[in-house]
């Protein structure tokens, strides 16, 4: 049995509805329009929503009142979780209303997600309503309140990718999606490929999971060492990649860059892979974090030193790919 919500997301049956809740409040730096765009982007959704650990395959997406987010989510210990969201209201920018179910065609509980604005950030408060208070303990002794709050911290490190200081780079390789994703997260081809044109690798000891490092060293034209690695935030093969890079010396230590002491410590880095017709598409976001106002324009001062190096980088890997979809 359900219970029908009016335009606030308040229960149209009872005047309290707190032992039936679920309520989940978190302020963003970003601006309202883009919080709200991120929430309801075909393009965006599948990249941020759920668990940390969790991934998205979408089989249908139609945001729109009436439309339907139909998707299964496939947990850390390989346990699919079919997922359907109903739309109801589509306010942009103020508010989602949608009803969510699982297996089966009745819905589980019903979402209501409002924007709010605070000084150029934005408040967003997501209230989920159970059909009784037995139900709502049920997903409460689940986990759902933390689970919940991993991904709304999950939307925080996108939209950390999508401000104005953001670079971004795409590339379609000729490869299919799970192929392209091993040469990004395993060793043996990170060593045949990774780095600008004309640099070689010295080392690389690689640990793919979240909280795990990449730690490697290349060799410039000029005979000089530079030492980096990457600490991951999320791998969910073979769909994305979340890591923070850094500069580091051989012992593996971040450092400050070598050529200027205003680069940011931290650079975070999102990686998303889509395929189309045996084709890849990768589209990398990259933005400093905890970073000084003279270290984020410095970030955003190089984007063009950036693309070429990484068109460099980019050029190589599909070179390695066209040998490895021979071999």
């Amino acid at each position: 049995m359900t219970t029908a919500l009016d335009s606030t997301g308040a229960s149209a049956t009872s005047a309290s509805t707190a032992d039936r809740e679920i309520v989940l409040t978190r302020v963003f730096d970003a601006p309202r329009e883009l919080v709200f765009r991120v929430f309801t982007s075909p393009g965006h959704m599948p990249h941020w929503w759920g668990p940390r650990g969790f991934r998205i395959t979408t089989h249908e997406i139609d945001v729109r009142p009436g439309g339907v987010w139909r998707f299964t989510m496939h947990g850390p210990d390989g346990t699919d979780y079919p997922n359907w969201m109903a739309f109801r209201e589509v306010v942009e920018p103020e508010r989602l209303v949608y009803d969510h179910g699982g297996d089966g065609e009745e819905p589980h509980f019903h979402v209501t997600v409002t924007f709010e604005e605070e000084d150029g950030k934005t408040r967003l408060t997501m209230r989920s309503l159970f059909p009784s208070a037995e139900a709502r303990a049920a997903v409460e002794r689940f986990g759902a309140v933390e689970l919940g709050y991993q991904t709304l911290d999950r939307l925080g490190e996108h939209l950390a990718q999508l401000g104005d200081e953001t670079f971004v780079v795409t590339r379609t390789f000729d490869a299919p999606r799970d192929l392209v994703f091993r040469t990004w997260t395993e060793r043996d081809h990170l060593l045949r490929w990774w780095g600008p044109r004309g640099f070689t690798m010295l080392s690389c000891s690689n640990d793919p999971r979240p909280g795990g490092t990449m730690h490697y060293g290349m060799r410039g034209p000029d005979g000089g060492e530079m030492w980096g690695k990457w600490v991951y935030r999320e791998v969910m093969a073979p769909d994305r990649l979340v890591f923070v890079v850094s500069f580091s010396d051989p012992e593996g230590s971040t450092v400050r860059a070598p050529f200027s002491q205003e680069w940011p410590l931290e650079v975070l880095t999102l990686l998303t892979f889509d395929e189309h017709d045996g084709r890849t598409t990768v589209t990398l976001h990259s933005a400093p974090v905890n970073a000084t106002d003279a270290e984020r324009q410095m970030f955003l001062g190089m984007h063009g030193s950036m693309q070429d190096g990484w068109g460099g980088t980019l050029d190589k890997l599909a070179e390695h790919l066209a040998g490895a979809g021979a071999a």
